[in-house]
């Protein structure tokens, strides 16, 4: 049936320009075509500024995720305020991968952690960030971290990656010196932790596409093929990145990307733009 400006009526607070065509994209809550927006870390993201953006954007973001434990030096008002915000908008706050300066600070210590997740329950956090780019860890202790956060109520999320040293942008030569794992070992942990209770599985983008001479593209296709698509999220914190991720996996790929890029990356999925090798090319199957 066609449908005309004079018959069509459009949803409260839709678009003016929903007749035109794009691609159909599952709506909020969703399992696929997630998409996770770094908060406060190399820019502040203050409450007017994250109502402001999730307003006009926050039927494209699931998800904001804090950095380099940002919120720990937040005011507790300030941060619960923030992540009200983000409640507000039908998105979950994560608290990034601070679990490691929780784990090295305090030795492991049960204790210490639990009052970490209880403090990150308490404040309304949703999910915790399991990663442990400076730190080996046993996987039966890792798998140990999965199993508190869940019973905790709060939704584990492991970060796993092949570059040893991740998550403090070191420059290429100094991860070069400290070598990759193999892919097998990032799969092979991602299922454990799957099995454990992980609700999605966060892919570290360092050694794969973030600080190499050449991304490692056999490395996210041997992910893609091992992993279920609807619990893996890749970082994508380039624009170049993200591209490749859904020209490769298609509109929903579950991906990260800084709070400033949500514009460009919600124009992709939904198909309307894109560079010179995705325009007019990424496309989906209305249900």
């Amino acid at each position: 049936m066609q449908i005309t400006t004079a018959s069509y009526r459009r949803p409260a607070n839709a678009s003016a320009y929903t007749f035109l065509p794009s691609n159909a994209l599952p709506s909020k809550p969703r399992t696929q075509g997630l998409t996770e927006i770094r908060g406060p870390y190399y820019h502040p993201v203050t409450q007017t500024y994250l109502n402001e953006l999730l307003s006009d954007w926050g039927e494209y973001v699931d998800g904001v995720k804090f950095a380099g434990g940002a919120f720990s030096l937040m005011p507790e008002d300030r941060l619960k305020g923030l992540i009200e915000t983000a409640h507000n908008h039908d998105a979950y706050v994560s608290t990034g991968g601070f679990i490691e300066k929780v784990l090295s600070s305090s030795n492991g210590n049960p204790t210490v952690i639990q009052k970490y997740l209880d403090t990150c329950k308490n404040m309304g956090f949703d999910v915790v960030e399991l990663s442990s780019g400076f730190l080996s860890i046993p996987t039966e202790d890792w798998t140990t971290l999965v199993e508190m956060v869940a019973k905790t109520g709060l939704k584990p999320k492991p970060e796993v990656g092949i570059q040893w040293g991740a998550g403090g942008d070191a420059s290429i030569a100094e991860l070069e010196s400290a070598g990759t794992r193999d892919p097998k070992w990032l799969i092979d942990r991602a299922k454990t932790f799957l099995d454990a209770g992980a609700y999605m599985i966060m892919i570290e983008s360092e050694g794969i596409t973030e600080n190499v001479r050449s991304w490692r593209t056999d490395v996210i296709s041997a992910i893609t093929s091992a992993l279920p698509k609807d619990k893996i999220m890749f970082e994508a914190a380039d624009p170049q990145v993200f591209s490749y991720h859904i020209q490769n996996q298609g509109a929903n790929a579950n991906l990260f990307v800084d709070h400033s890029q949500i514009v460009q990356l919600a124009c992709l999925r939904k198909g309307i733009w894109g560079t010179g090798s995705t325009f007019g090319k990424i496309v989906t199957v209305g249900k």
